[in-house]
Parts: structure tokens; C-alpha cells; sequence
């Protein structure tokens, strides 16, 4: 199984190519958990995630045949751009296979790395099957995501790192899509302290084939994964992460999209921090108490990665600001006569709220011929504030749908 002596060799490997990414304690999320809370910050590293860690590690174990053939991979993104920019820096023909469906962003960086991109499948699972095909075929040699004992090592350099930085830490939150990096910090916490620190993996509840692992004793796949944390969206994790987790994880959560998607936008907004939903994954536990945690406990939530869409985000921030009560749409039916719209504009004034945008339609087909439709979508404080507004509305008569 994999050891800390094999973490200790690859930060030595991976020296030249990966940061040593900063730790920031959080006034913010301190408070507002009761803890102690220290941030990695590997949303700062080359690529945006921790993935170059683990690619570097592999690639610099090629022989010269293997780098002479080229390697091949699957992923949602981040590892792609990990193996595209590890393999460039050393003269390595890269293929890297990516569903169809991952964010563009991601897509354009692993081009940028030098690697040859091919999109297909719904899911890494459908990319990975080809990325296979291309293996057998053209005599790569396959760079797994995260089920390689040399990808886990370099991964797990991180947690060499958290322990040098934060020696009194108690708990490490580490999200987990295949397990590559949980296996590595996990190895590296339980290799340097042993159970005086307790490592917390956590799952998107669209993909928690973790968890579902652990209850049933044995590597359980999901049929589907569905979550906007794209980066962990894996239907199974790995043979050997699974032994590894199993022997050395304390404990596996799950948390909500809605969960996620407040997390980060907390994380953008307070702490000036921008992850992408994988990222924000472990933020989200601590501050759900997904798992138990007294007052003063110094945890470390590992923020992987910062690679998100903008497209993507700007839909997970305006979920995470309705998490908040900082964003209401409301409907309601008006008379189809002057002065309607401006009783109700004049409510949502005289409650300090901004309106974003309104659509006054006569032609709704639920409404009557003498009426109009109307959906308003404003900015407001909190949640004390948007529920005031709805209840001045309805007092003064009016039927309120709340939409989001």
C-alpha cells in the first residue's frame, strides 16, 4: 500500500513543477463555525489544481520507451491539464480524452498545455473506455486519473505540505471524486501524526460512490452521476484508492448541490477565493457540520481546484446567493390596469429591495383576459428581508409564487 516514503519521493520529483501553495487562516469562517479554520489554497497551483501533482510524479516514472510512445488519458478537466503540461515540459506526446460535455474552459487550457484533445462520452467513465481504446491501439501508456499508486503519491504531496504548514491541525476535509487525493493526504496525515488527525472525505450526493463503497463494504458504481461539481463527478472510485480510504479515511460525507453552490459563492465573496464546485466541496461540509467538530478544532478544508466555467459559475453563484435570501424571484397576477405595476414597484422600493428585471405578460394562458402575469426578480438582503417582502405582498392582496 502506498507509504509515506513514496510521498516524500515525489515531492522531490515534483519540486520543479509544483507550487507549494499557500495556507491562509480564515477570520471568516472561523467565526462562523466556532473553529479554527486554515484554508490550502490549492485553487493557486499551476493548472488550478492539485492535479500536476500526480501527473508530474507518473510521467517523471516513464521509461524513455514509454515517453518515446506517448501517454494517454481520460478526465473532466483538471487532470487533463495536469498530464497536457507535465508531458509538454518534458517532450511527451499527450492524448487526452474528455467528455463531450466538459466545461470549455477546461478544454481550451488542456489545448493550451499541448495536448491533443478528444471529446467523447457523456461522463469520464464513457472517456475513459476510449482513452483505453487509443492505449491498445497506439501503445501509449495510460495515466490514470487518480487509481495509480505514483499519481496518489504525487497528490499526496499536499499533505506533506499541510503537515509542515499547520502541525497542530485536527481535521483534514478532502473532497473525493476517484480518491487519488484523499489516498495521498490521507497517507500523509496518518504517516505523520497518526490518529491524532482525523481525514474527512467528502462526496457531492450526485456522485457518492465513496460512501456508498464504505456502507457496503466493497467498490459499489453508480449508474449515473449528477452534480455541478464536475471534477468529482465519477461513478466509481478507484481499486487501490478504495483499499487505501477503507484502511486510512476516518469518516465519508455527502453534501447538496445547494450546499456546494453556497459554499463557494461564501468563499468568493468573503474570502476574495474563487474554486470551482469540487473546490468548494469541503468548505461545504465544514459548514453544514456534515461531520462533528467541537469548538476551537483546527481544521484544514482542501480547496482542490479553481478551474470553473464562467458560464458555470455565474448559474452556481446566483443558486449560492439564493441559498443566502440575497435573491428572490417571486409571480403574481395583476389587473390589467394602470398604476398595477407601479404598486407593486413602489413595494419592493419602500422595502429597500432592487429590482433586477420584471416580465409583464397579458398573454399567460393561466390568467384571465382582464389580467396580467408578472414575475419580478430582485436583490434583497437576506432571507428576513425577501420573506417581508412576500408578506407585504400577499396583505395587500396579492397571490405570491415564490420561484427561487
Amino acid at each position: 500500500m502506498l507509504s509515506l516514503s513514496d510521498l516524500e519521493d515525489a515531492r522531490d520529483r515534483v519540486a520543479d513543477v509544483a507550487r507549494h501553495t499557500p495556507m491562509e487562516y480564515s477570520h471568516t469562517f472561523s467565526d462562523r463555525t466556532g473553529a479554527e479554520v486554515h484554508l490550502k489554497l490549492e485553487n493557486f497551483q499551476r493548472t488550478g489544481s492539485f492535479k500536476i501533482r500526480g501527473a508530474t510524479n507518473r510521467i517523471a516514472t516513464l521509461s524513455e520507451e514509454e515517453k518515446e510512445a506517448g501517454v494517454v488519458t481520460a478526465s473532466a478537466g483538471n487532470h487533463a491539464q495536469g498530464v497536457a503540461l507535465a508531458a509538454t515540459r518534458v517532450g511527451v506526446d499527450s492524448t487526452i480524452v474528455m467528455p463531450k460535455h466538459a466545461p470549455v474552459s477546461k478544454v481550451k487550457a488542456t489545448r493550451n498545455y499541448g495536448g491533443n484533445v478528444v471529446l467523447h462520452g457523456v461522463d469520464y467513465n464513457e472517456a475513459q473506455a476510449h482513452a483505453h481504446d487509443i492505449e491498445e491501439r497506439e501503445n501509449r501508456t495510460y495515466v490514470h486519473a487518480f487509481d495509480d499508486e505514483k499519481v496518489m503519491a504525487g497528490q499526496g504531496t499536499i499533505g506533506l505540505e499541510i503537515a509542515d504548514d499547520c502541525p497542530d491541525v485536527d481535521t483534514v476535509v478532502v473532497p473525493i471524486g476517484g480518491g487519488g487525493l484523499i489516498a495521498g493526504i490521507s497517507t500523509a496525515m496518518k504517516g505523520t501524526f497518526g490518529d491524532d488527525v482525523r481525514v474527512v472525505g467528502v462526496q457531492a450526493e450526485g456522485a457518492s460512490s465513496a460512501a456508498e463503497s464504505l456502507e457496503k463494504g466493497e467498490r459499489h458504481e453508480r449508474e449515473s452521476v449528477d452534480t455541478i461539481a464536475d471534477g468529482i463527478a465519477t461513478r466509481s472510485i478507484g481499486e487501490q484508492t478504495f483499499e487505501v480510504i477503507q484502511e486510512r479515511v476516518d469518516e465519508v460525507v455527502t453534501v447538496s448541490d445547494e450546499e456546494i453552490a453556497l459554499a463557494l459563492t461564501l468563499l468568493l465573496e468573503r474570502s476574495k477565493t474563487l474554486v470551482e464546485g469540487a473546490g468548494a466541496v469541503p468548505m461545504a461540509a465544514v459548514l453544514t457540520e456534515a461531520f462533528d467538530y467541537d469548538d476551537g478544532d483546527v481544521i484544514v478544508p482542501a480547496l482542490c481546484g479553481g478551474n470553473i466555467d464562467l458560464n458555470r459559475m455565474t448559474t452556481i453563484v446566483m443558486r449560492g446567493l439564493v441559498q443566502m435570501g440575497r435573491y428572490l424571484k417571486i409571480k403574481t397576477v395583476l389587473k390589467d390596469r394602470p398604476g398595477e405595476l407601479e404598486t407593486i414597484a413602489t413595494i419592493v422600493s419602500n422595502h429597500g429591495a432592487n429590482v433586477y428585471a420584471v416580465h409583464h405578460d397579458r398573454t399567460a394562458r393561466d390568467v384571465a383576459v382582464n389580467a396580467a402575469e408578472l414575475e419580478v426578480e430582485m436583490e434583497t438582503n437576506d432571507e428576513e428581508h425577501a420573506a417581508e417582502i412576500v408578506a407585504t405582498l400577499r396583505d395587500r392582496g396579492y397571490e405570491v409564487e415564490v420561484l427561487v
